[in-house]
């Protein structure tokens, strides 16, 4: 069975993580490598079972590919999962065994900080492996990868502004954001200094608070954000909000925040294309943590970070006008302009190869 998911999903190799002394429990999935290293981050997540953390970081990992894919960079796609509860199960011990597993691939994946993981905790990981973004500033890193995430996700969303409604003042319009984690409070904040009326929720009543009472945004129930009137829907926090049940309450005619998979299925993407709802692709939007932590590999510069998120306005535009070129929603252009840059950088690498060059046809899994 297992064997099945990983050739239907494409994966090249997966690591199944195991150190009792520690309590580690953890996956490791390399989806693609055509055009560099596996880089992903790492999520520790209290799953409810085996088939469900394998089938998040198999999903989670093959995401990874098509977004450094479609942001231009040589990497390639990969993530990792830590089973556990993020606020009871952590230690030193725990991540450095987690760490020598990195270790061992050898570089062919190479781990970040991701949902329920932190910047202290990369520490302990790169006491055992150099294979780590994400780390400290004092050890060359770039630190908390979520204000370019959210810097990033502002370029996407001017990016949509300008094709839906024919200018990039974001102040003029309103916004419900689901979630205000780390990522989604930094987009807040980058909204309101903007002067955007922008509506709130998240399960963390402490956070919702903050935003409301540092930001000035309005707070509303977890699950009446469906139903604000808005003109941007952006989630922010986990993925697959946009399903059969919210696609009827949303009455945004732009759909763009920072979450990972946010379409639960490929024809919910059909159906907003139908409405006429712009959905900008969530792996092109958020991509300016990977794009961020990507330049620690060849040494770390802010300001060429800052420079570098402007790129994920123009690969937007770009998708944009794959959707209007080819006739297909924005998710399939966004797959398609990823596909073609694996395939094409694919046979640069292998000449000698041919037609037998590696070729990436899979969709991503949402």
């Amino acid at each position: 069975m297992i064997f099945e998911t990983i050739s239907t999903s494409g994966h090249e190799e997966v690591v199944f993580c195991h150190n009792k002394d520690a309590g580690l429990k953890a996956i490791i999935a390399i989806h693609n490598t055509v055009l560099g290293p596996a880089l992903g981050g790492t999520r520790m997540w209290n799953y409810a079972n085996e088939a469900e953390a394998l089938n998040d970081v198999l999903r989670l990992s093959r995401g990874m590919t098509y977004k450094a894919a479609v942001s231009g960079l040589n990497l390639g796609g990969g993530k990792a999962v830590i089973w556990g509860d993020p606020n009871k199960d952590k230690s030193e011990a725990l991540f450095r065994a987690f760490g020598r597993f990195v270790n061992s691939l050898g570089g062919r994946y190479i781990t970040a900080e991701d949902v329920g993981i932190d910047v202290n905790d990369m520490e302990y990981v790169f006491r055992e492996t150099e294979y780590v973004t994400g780390v400290h500033q004092v050890h060359g890193g770039s630190g908390d990868p979520s204000p370019f995430t959210a810097y990033g996700t502002l370029q996407g969303l001017m990016a949509a502004l300008n094709v839906k409604f024919g200018n990039e003042d974001v102040g003029k319009y309103s916004y419900a954001v689901q979630g205000v984690g780390h990522v989604g409070m930094e987009f807040v904040k980058l909204l309101r200094e903007r002067g955007a009326k922008v509506f709130v929720t998240d399960i963390n009543q402490e956070a919702v608070r903050r935003a409301v009472e540092e930001f000035g945004c309005e707070a509303v129930g977890l699950d009446e954000i469906y139903d604000v009137d808005v003109d941007v829907y952006s989630p922010t926090a986990l993925g697959g909000t946009l399903n059969e049940t919210t696609i009827d309450r949303i009455k945004a005619k732009v759909i763009c925040g920072a979450a990972n998979n946010q379409l639960a299925t490929d024809q919910i993407g059909d159906e907003l294309e139908r409405r006429g709802v712009l959905y900008a692709p969530d792996y092109a939007v958020n991509a300016g943590g990977l794009m961020n932590v990507s330049l620690e590999i060849d040494g770390y510069n802010r300001e060429r970070a800052m420079r570098m998120m402007r790129t994920i306005y123009y690969n937007l535009m770009r998708i944009f006008e794959i959707s209007k070129r080819d006739g297909i929603p924005t998710y399939k252009a966004a797959d398609r302009m990823a596909e073609e840059r694996i395939n094409t950088i694919g046979k640069l690498k292998l000449p000698h190869m041919g037609n037998h060059a590696p070729r990436f046809l899979g969709r991503r899994a949402n």
